[in-house]
């Protein structure tokens, strides 16, 4: 059993799918959770270093998203930009053994260094169009569970509503229930994991 904290996550579909599995496993958001289950609300930092095995971390990509690159420049002179690259960071720099960074293309390729994987919702079983990226320490690249046609930048397209930034910030099922068998297998036992035995 690992001990797993989802950073930045109030929709619980990653934590879920840890618990589902047997894991130890908490999100914690400034939101509060949108399924009930552990979670902590307030800043990560206030949990950070209990002894967690693993990270998942979903920081904020409003400031860094290279899809609102026209803003860049104003984000840069009042700081904004700064404090998402710094929040990001200070995630990537944490103490725990196994950590993986989620955002989707955005300047800490540039800043920081480019990710270690981009993966697609329908390598996954979801038949959308979605770049991922994803920054790992002491973690394999997930490996793809079920390629699918229909891929369609649905996502991008939603409608305007007041929850349409949630919706869109959402980890795709597939790719939780990825991170779950793998990486939850991986932590536990890494020689078998690699070996394909997880």
């Amino acid at each position: 059993m690992a001990r797993v904290l989802i950073a930045c996550e109030y929709s619980g579909r990653v934590r879920d799918a840890f618990l589902a599995l047997g894991h130890e496993a908490m999100s914690c958001d400034l939101l509060p959770t949108d399924v009930p289950g552990p979670h902590y609300q307030g800043s990560v930092f206030d949990v950070i270093d209990y002894p967690w095995d693993l990270m998942i971390a979903h920081p904020p990509c409003t400031h860094l998203s290279v899809s609102g690159s026209r803003h860049f420049a104003a984000k840069r002179l009042d700081g904004r930009q700064q404090a998402g690259a710094s929040f990001f960071m200070r995630l990537a720099k944490a103490g725990i053994p196994h950590i993986a960074i989620e955002n989707p293309v955005c300047v800490m390729s540039s800043l920081w260094r480019k990710p270690d994987q981009t993966i697609q919702p329908w390598q996954f079983g979801h038949g959308e169009t979605k770049a991922t990226c994803l920054w790992l320490k002491n973690l394999p690249p997930l490996r793809p569970t079920n390629v699918v046609e229909g891929r369609e930048a649905r996502v991008h397209r939603m409608p305007p509503s007041a929850d349409r930034w949630k919706k869109r910030s959402e980890t795709f099922q597939g790719i939780a229930q990825a991170m779950a068998e793998q990486w939850g297998a991986y932590v536990e036992s890494p020689l078998l994991a690699m070996a394909g035995g997880a």
